[in-house]
């Protein structure tokens, strides 16, 4: 069955870095677009970023600049670079494969000083 496993969550001050991993099982990983998500406390789940099977990707505006998403096929792992975190990036952040309906349990993300 699919599996997604993402970890990396801390809590860490306003400007720090963070990078999320999200280990995929279960499917042809390589063959899936994959994303980020987040969920804010009270608000909505929403994509912050996209990669494609031909590892290009795309952004939500909030996150241009800060955030890199990229993927290693050969260990079926989707990696998030978080830089020059801020206190509105706290969240819990999960990864998917576009088109399959599983999620993972996320990863907690609290920007504080």
């Amino acid at each position: 069955q699919v599996q997604l496993v993402e970890s990396g969550g801390d809590l860490v001050q306003p400007g720090g870095s963070l990078r999320l991993s999200c280990a995929a099982s279960g499917f042809m990983f390589r063959n899936y677009r994959m994303s980020w998500y987040r969920q804010a406390p009270g608000k909505e789940r929403k994509m912050v970023a996209q990669i494609n099977e031909s590892h290009s990707t795309i952004y939500a505006d909030s996150v241009k600049g800060r955030f890199t998403i990229s993927r290693d096929n050969s260990k079926n792992t989707l990696y998030l670079q978080i830089n020059s975190l801020k206190p509105e990036d706290t969240a819990v952040y999960y990864c998917k494969a576009e088109g399959l309906p599983s999620w993972g349990q996320g990863t907690q993300v609290t920007v504080s000083s």
